[in-house]
């Protein structure tokens, strides 16, 4: 008999939450099928079977806080069990009666088992938890797992099957008449509380400012169109902004060590390397993924990077090493239509930049007027670290940069 244990947790992260089991007791399984999902307040991980074998017990239930290693479940390897791969039913509700199984063909359960049976066995307890709650009925919602099967994050943003008869489990239309008031109430996740309170303490502990910039986008516009196809064929990867925006950003911690420092307590802590973060929205909450040496990495690097890091980010696949350190970080609002913003900082970290949308804005060059497309900047900076000068010379620096990237090249 073999033990399956949480995994084992950083020192930033103390515990963790099961949100589901992806299996039940008795349950056939092969190596790396995934058992269960724990959230910790920065990621989900994933905890997946060691060899083929048979899950004899469930010993933390979901909604259950487990800390580093502990024993989650128990394993047999090797056995044989159920081959039934629906997820696991709520222990704490009574067995229900076997049910013969649904034809082959698809059609209707065969006597003895009722539609709702055959429905309810294809929901997790995380997923029947979140439909009490919601009061929506998950049998009329679009589910994205395996199989279609709905999941907890279906259940929290629920896309409604296109039938104008579904209703809630008590019976009631779930979408009625034209005005009618409705709302759903869900618990937040440990992920976005997390996040909430981290933001709410930025705000209070620090001495946050933010100055404010624009830069003329059309130099760096111009090089994009010249040059992306060839650098999409020779590197593999699309030539976006972000890659610029990067390497200015490092160039300028370079120039501007206190930006790129971290209090930790009375002591100033300058670090000697260039990590950015790059802050990611996901269906789970807002993450900052890390680019560890951004001053060795090439602009191709940058962008296969972010690329990789985003995707797992959008996935829930993102690990914990992925997302811890960083010495700045780079918020780009602009993806969403933003103007303009003050980005909070993302302690311990000193300096946070923010960037916003392109917008075509009638500019005076030389006397003469000219339409340029332009995109405010902005950084937020923690004032008993960064005095106002070193900011606004940080935020020139990279505005320079970005307009004239031949610099960066020059090492100018």
């Amino acid at each position: 008999m073999a033990e399956i244990k949480a995994p084992v947790f950083p020192e930033s992260v103390a515990d963790g939450t099961i949100v589901e089991w992806h299996v039940t007791e008795g349950q056939q399984v092969n190596r790396d099928d995934l058992l269960a999902e724990i959230e910790t307040d920065k990621v989900v991980l994933e905890v997946v079977a060691p060899d083929d074998g048979v899950v004899t017990k469930i010993v933390k239930q979901v909604d259950d806080t487990v800390e580093s290693a502990d024993l989650i479940a128990e394993f047999e390897a090797g056995a044989s069990g159920s081959t039934d791969d629906a997820p696991a039913v709520d222990p704490d509700q009574p067995a229900a009666p076997v049910q013969a199984k649904q034809a082959a063909d698809g059609g209707e359960p065969t006597q003895g088992a009722s539609a709702a049976e055959a429905d309810h066995k294809d929901q997790s307890p995380a997923v029947r938890k979140a439909a009490k709650e919601s009061g929506v009925d998950p049998k009329n919602v679009e589910g994205t797992g395996r199989g279609g099967r709905v999941t907890k994050t279906d259940m929290a943003s629920p896309t409604l099957k296109a039938d104008s008869s579904i209703k809630s489990d008590s019976g009631r239309p779930v979408a009625e008449s034209v005005g009618e008031r409705t709302e759903k109430r869900v618990p937040m996740t440990r992920l976005r509380k997390t996040v909430a309170n981290r933001l709410l303490s930025a705000s209070q502990d620090t001495a946050m400012l933010t100055t404010f910039n624009e830069v003329n986008m059309k130099p760096l516009m111009d090089m994009r169109a010249k040059y992306k196809e060839q650098f999409e064929k020779r590197h593999g990867v699309r030539l976006g902004f972000m890659s610029l925006f990067v390497k200015a950003a490092t160039e300028a911690l370079k120039r501007f060590p206190a930006v790129n420092a971290s209090l930790d307590g009375d002591d100033i802590v300058y670090h000697g390397f260039y990590d950015i973060g790059v802050a990611v929205s996901s269906d789970r909450g807002l993450v900052v993924p890390v680019l560890r040496d951004t001053d060795r990495m090439s602009m191709a690097d940058v962008e296969s990077k972010i690329r990789e890091l985003g995707g797992k980010a959008q996935d829930g696949k993102l690990g914990l090493d992925e997302m811890t350190g960083g010495t700045f970080t780079i918020s780009n609002g602009g993806v969403f239509g933003s103007l303009m913003s003050t980005p909070i900082l993302n302690p311990p970290q000193t300096a946070i930049l923010g960037m916003h949308a392109i917008n075509d804005r009638p500019m005076a060059v030389n006397g003469q007027v000219e339409i340029l497309p332009m995109m405010y900047l902005a950084l937020s900076y923690d004032h008993r670290m960064i005095d106002g000068k070193e900011a606004v010379q940080f935020l020139v620096t990279i505005k320079e940069l970005v307009e004239d990237p031949a610099m960066l090249l020059l090492d100018l």
